[in-house]
């Protein structure tokens, strides 16, 4: 799933170049979502003296740990959009369900 990442980043650039506002947003709250999944937990730093926390290792996700998080992502801006679309914002809703569907795009 390394390829997964490597194409969203590839993806990221071509929509901040094309000005597409919805793509780049949401592509960067699922690559942020990834890097999170990656920090070492606060736990694990304590343990290492002396090293800070930008110094220690990140966790290596598994293709299982990545499409976890991407499903994770798709799945709270869904719940998202039924949430608007029950306060009448169905264009709102809408958006949303493209942005998760965009996310749906990366892991199948």
């Amino acid at each position: 799933m390394a390829d997964v990442r490597a194409r969203m980043q590839i993806d990221l650039r071509a929509a901040m170049r094309q000005q597409d506002r919805p793509r780049v947003s949401v592509l960067r709250t699922a690559l942020a979502a990834l890097a999170n999944a990656e920090a070492v937990e606060p736990q694990a730093v304590a343990v290492l003296e002396g090293v800070y926390a930008a110094e220690a290792e990140r966790r290596e996700l598994t293709d299982a740990d990545v499409r976890a998080v991407l499903h994770g992502v798709r799945d709270e801006l869904l719940v998202a959009a039924d949430e608007i679309r029950r306060l009448g914002r169905a264009g709102d809703a809408e958006r949303l369900r493209e942005q998760a569907a965009i996310i749906e795009s990366y892991v199948g």
